[in-house]
């Protein structure tokens, strides 16, 4: 594979599956009361989980790995967090759903995981696609408390319907 390779290049159509289908699996364990999606990719399925779930209070956290837009570009040696005020506040008896487009290490996830464990009674994370190349090596970060809904897995770089083509 060169590393311009597309692995997965994703359709709205098969976005709206993916949602639809972590949607099921969060309904059946609750539904949240807040949604947070990781900026910037997070945001478009987490405004789709709330949408699917019935959950109006959505919000967004900043939280960045790659350096680039382009497959396979480079990365920061740790995730980098962008005004963690954005969470704002919420209540300790609150389930809150973390949702991000992509995860390869899962670090990114972790790293959102932490700053709202702890403020929150329940943290689960939801992911579109998970890249297994580098899956749970890094992974060890996260809260083992944690709830994972995983939509789709996929070997390499994901493109998502809303990118540059």
């Amino acid at each position: 594979m060169s590393d311009t390779t597309i692995a997965l290049d994703l359709t709205w159509t098969e976005l709206k599956d993916h949602v639809a289908t972590l949607a099921e699996g969060i309904r059946q364990d609750g539904i949240p009361q807040v949604v947070i999606g990781i900026l910037r990719g997070g945001m478009v399925p987490a405004v789709l989980l709330a949408h699917r779930l019935g959950v109006r209070d959505v919000r967004g956290i900043e939280v960045t790995r790659t350096l680039t837009d382009e497959p396979n570009g480079a990365k920061t040696a740790q995730p980098q967090v962008v005004n963690p005020a954005s969470l704002g506040t919420f209540g300790t008896a609150t389930d809150v759903l973390l949702v991000d487009d992509v995860a390869g290490s899962g670090e990114t996830l972790a790293t959102a995981a932490t700053l709202i464990t702890g403020l929150a009674a329940r943290v689960r994370r939801a992911v579109v696609v998970v890249n297994t190349i580098n899956w749970g090596r890094s992974n060890s970060k996260a809260p083992q408390q944690i709830q994972d809904y995983i939509g789709t897995t996929c070997v390499g770089w994901v493109r998502f319907p809303w990118e540059v083509r």
